[in-house]
C-alpha cells in the first residue's frame, strides 16, 4: 500500500500501485467509453482504499509529531537540540507556530540557531494571522440609493477653486406680443343721440263724439 513520504504530505507507491494509477489514469484520459474489465475494477478500489489508508496515517504521523514536539518545548532548556530540530519539521510541513513557541525560541534567542528559527517563525505567525484577518473581514457592501421617480442620476463633483464654473444658459427672451387695439373713440352722436321731435297735436276742428 502507498505509504507517507515526508512531512510536507508526499506519498510513496509501489511498482505494481505505479501500474494500476497509470493504467487507470490512461482510461480516463481516452476518448472511447470502454468500460473496465472486472479485475480492473477491482485493483482500481484497492488502490484507492490503500490511498485513503495512506492519508490518515499521514494524519496519525503528524499528530504524534505535534506531541513530541510539546514534550521537547516543556523540556527547555535541556532539549534544545531536539525541539529546535522538530520545530523546524514541522514548520516544513505547515505548522504554525503558537504563543508557546514564539515564547520558548525568544527565551533561546541567544542562541544563533534559535534565533534563525525565532525569525521564520515570526514571518510564519505573522501571515497566518493576516489571513485569518482577511478571511474575517466582511466584503464591503455597495450603497444603493434610489428615488421615487426610479434610479437615482449620478452626482457630478464641485469644480474645484481653479475650474471654471460651467455657465448656465440664458433664457431667450419670449417675441413680443404685438399691442392690443384699443377701444375705439365714441362720436358725439354716439354719446348725445338726436332727440326726437314730439308728435302734432291732434287737429283742433275735430269735434270730441
Amino acid at each position: 500500500m502507498p505509504t507517507p513520504y515526508g512531512s510536507r504530505g508526499g506519498m510513496a507507491f509501489s511498482a505494481a500501485e505505479l501500474h494500476v494509477l497509470r493504467r487507470s489514469l490512461a482510461h480516463a484520459l481516452q476518448s472511447s467509453t470502454a468500460p473496465l474489465t472486472a479485475a480492473e475494477v477491482q485493483d482500481c478500489l484497492r488502490l484507492a482504499a490503500s490511498v485513503d489508508e495512506a492519508v490518515r496515517e499521514a494524519g496519525r504521523l503528524r499528530a504524534f509529531l505535534l506531541d513530541d514536539l510539546a514534550r521537547y518545548r516543556s523540556a527547555l532548556p535541556g532539549s534544545l537540540s531536539g525541539y529546535l530540530e522538530l520545530l523546524q519539521d514541522a514548520l516544513a510541513a505547515g505548522y504554525e507556530p503558537g504563543p508557546d513557541d514564539l515564547a520558548a525560541l525568544r527565551a533561546l534567542r541567544a542562541n544563533p540557531v534559535a534565533a534563525a528559527v525565532l525569525e521564520r517563525a515570526q514571518g510564519v505567525a505573522e501571515r497566518s494571522v493576516r489571513r485569518r484577518l482577511a478571511a474575517a473581514a466582511p466584503a464591503p457592501r455597495t450603497r444603493l440609493l434610489a428615488l421615487a421617480g426610479g434610479r437615482e442620476e449620478p452626482r457630478t463633483a464641485a469644480p474645484g477653486p481653479e475650474e471654471p464654473r460651467p455657465e448656465r444658459p440664458r433664457p431667450e427672451p419670449s417675441p413680443e406680443e404685438p399691442p392690443r387695439p384699443g377701444r375705439p373713440v365714441p362720436t358725439p352722436g354716439e354719446v348725445f343721440p338726436p332727440r326726437r321731435k314730439p308728435a302734432p297735436p291732434p287737429a283742433a276742428g275735430r269735434a270730441a263724439v
